[in-house]
């Protein structure tokens, strides 16, 4: 850590003391509460009834039944009511912090508000008022495990806003005296209390990534609705937090650096949202931060396939800011592209897409445009090649059906930490037409189970080399990198006949290894050509492996050792790995872990990998070639 980050850090452990033994853990009361604000107007026309469960990772909640707020539901574990900050997160001795905060981050509340809305019974609203009333009594002021991570208390802070505006408070206080009397009592306090929150624990330094990101948008939403004496301070606090981090956590492209695909759509939803609060109460962000939303959407639309499914490099945690589609289909890297569409001008391809909830609630006072707005828009997307971030997104239409490829040579993640990145410097995925074949596994878990997590983050669980079964960087924990690599794209081209990729990483240089790779695709024949160049500088026998890991949807045959054939989709694909590797077909193996795949957090299911593996004394060369018959 640098000095200011050791100062940073010591004041931070001299509030956590000081917060520790304070005895007041509860805002006594707010008095003449101006209940004017109205930001966006919901009407529950086009809306239908939502459902009274939610899926939490695999597990159905019914959250009209009381709510154990501690409690991890996949394990039956619970977190102690002790002070927040103390409290062990990273084991699995009190279960998954992850699925509880889940739970806590209200985000089916909005269902119940406009539920009321839709049916007019007052159930909805009397389980709202002791949905809140109860959360309160067990999670007083810096109580529990859901005072201990400030991006929580600003997903809650932002879905209460739009449980404010669904409800329509000012209107209904007005009728409703009972209501009136728990808004003013046991909510606003405890909103005003997340906002003290939000604002007095900051992300800072090897921290503050999209984390920090959150804490601002909830802030700046939170402020621009509720006025409370310090609301001016904190407005304007987070809009420049805003327009500073928007820039700073992406790149010239508005590629996130975080180096975690599925994280694009959560980080774009907290920009998104604080920026529509800014143009609805005419507080508007500067001509910079809207060509930096639109640069992000340009990067999700050309990274996205012809079915909108993602590369998934990094950590994938099912993360949601809202939630007003509870349909499994819901892809909210679509929904991105619609609401953007909108606010932009810029009509992004946008086909087989659909207007959703979320848009429909965002894009309030947009309705007729949104009906307007043309879905058959269809453009042939290309080869985008992100020679700076690292990125090569390789394309080509063969009898109206997409070949997708993803070649990664981006930097290990974001700051020193690198929380969400994982070790797959120079992999690849591809993608036929929609269906995934050459996958990514995905991330299952992050601080439970530390053998599958050491294993998702690792080179092995990606499809590039591993040497002498260590990783390109180094790993001190779940969200913990401390040595990364360089990585570059060397070279590149994209014409009619091919697209050629080359490019190296150093992450095996301390041991006297550099890795380089050549990616070819033949358009004309529909053939990949991978050269793997294993340059070594010191005297020495190294273990080299090389998998190949196919989609659990993906049938394999063996001609012989070196010679795969795979089904999918009335799809044949043919994998033919270097005669110099011995090769086998893994799958769920368990000692050593691989052969796995994992579709969403707390997913997991056993999946083939081919697996290459060789001793390696002196610089070698090894092909592989992919051929599609599609």
């Amino acid at each position: 850590m640098s000095l200011p980050e050791i100062i940073y850090r010591f004041r931070q452990y001299v509030q956590k003391i000081y917060e520790s033994k304070r005895k007041v853990r509860y805002f006594p009361g707010i008095l003449h509460y101006d209940f004017n604000t109205r930001i966006i107007e919901i009407t529950p026309d086009s809306f239908e009834i939502f459902p009274e469960s939610i899926d939490i990772f695999g597990k159905q909640l019914n959250y009209m039944e009381k709510i154990n707020w501690h409690l991890d539901i996949h394990s039956d574990r619970e977190f102690p009511g002790s002070f927040s900050k103390s409290i062990d997160i990273r084991s699995d001795k009190y279960g998954s912090a992850k699925t509880v905060w889940e739970v806590n981050r209200m985000i089916y509340l909005p269902w119940m508000c406009m539920n009321y809305r839709i049916t007019g019974n007052i159930e909805y609203l009397n389980k709202f008022q002791a949905v809140i009333s109860d959360w309160i009594e067990q999670n007083p002021y810096l109580i529990g495990i859901n005072w201990y991570s400030n991006i929580e208390v600003n997903i809650r802070l932002i879905n209460w806003f739009f449980c404010w505006e669904i409800l329509n408070i000012n209107s209904l206080i007005k009728e409703n005296h009972t209501f009136k009397t728990f808004v003013i009592e046991k909510w606003l306090p405890l909103i005003y209390l997340h906002c003290k929150y939000s604002f007095c624990n900051p992300s800072k330094y090897s921290s503050a990534n999209n984390h920090l990101i959150s804490e601002y948008a909830g802030l700046f939403i939170a402020s621009s609705l509720w006025r409370f004496p310090e609301s001016k301070r904190w407005l304007a606090y987070s809009k420049k937090g805003l327009e500073k981090e928007i820039v700073r956590q992406h790149s010239k492209n508005g590629i996130n650096k975080e180096e975690a695909a599925e994280y694009i759509q959560f980080i774009t939803d907290f920009f998104l949202i604080a920026y529509l609060t800014g143009e609805y109460t005419q507080n508007r962000f500067s001509e910079n931060y809207q060509s930096y939303l639109t640069k992000i959407a340009e990067y999700i639309s050309n990274f996205i396939d012809s079915k909108g499914n993602y590369p998934r490099y990094g950590d994938d945690d099912d993360g949601k800011v809202i939630w007003f589609d509870p349909d499994s289909g819901f892809n909210n890297f679509k929904s991105i592209l619609v609401t953007t569409s909108i606010l932009t001008g810029k009509y992004f391809d946008i086909s087989r897409y659909y207007i959703d909830n979320k848009n429909k609630m965002l894009l309030y006072d947009k309705k007729e445009l949104l009906e307007s707005l043309k879905l058959d828009l269809q453009e042939e997307k290309k080869t985008v090649i992100y020679h700076d971030e690292g990125h090569a997104i390789i394309r080509k239409k063969n009898n109206n059906r997409e070949i997708y490829i993803h070649f990664d040579a981006a930097s290990l993640g974001f700051l020193s930490i690198a929380a969400h990145g994982h070790a797959d410097a120079l992999s690849f995925i591809l993608h036929i037409d929609g269906q995934p074949v050459f996958i990514d596994p995905g991330t299952y878990t992050y601080h439970t189970h530390p053998e599958w997590r050491q294993y998702f983050i690792s080179t092995l669980a990606h499809n590039t080399i591993a040497v002498n079964s260590s990783n390109q960087a180094v790993n001190k924990g779940p969200t913990l990198w401390t040595r990364h690599y360089h990585v570059k794209i060397t070279e590149s081209s994209d014409s009619d006949e091919q697209v050629y990729i080359k490019a190296y990483h150093n992450g095996y240089k301390g041991i006297g290894v550099i890795h380089q790779r050549e990616l070819i695709f033949k358009k004309n024949k529909n053939l990949i050509t991978i050269s793997d160049t294993i340059e070594i500088s010191k005297k020495s026998k190294f273990l080299i492996e090389m998998p190949f890991h196919l989609h659990p949807a993906v049938n394999v045959k063996n001609e012989d050792e070196n010679n795969f054939i795979l089904h999918i989709n009335h799809n044949r694909i043919r994998l033919i790995t270097d005669r110099n590797l011995k090769t086998e077909l893994v799958s769920g193996k368990t000692n050593p872990i691989l052969g796995w795949y994992s579709p969403g957090f707390y997913f997991l299911t056993a999946t083939n990998t081919v697996y290459c593996r060789t001793n390696l004394e002196r610089t070698h060369t090894f092909k592989t070639e992919i051929e599609l018959f599609v």
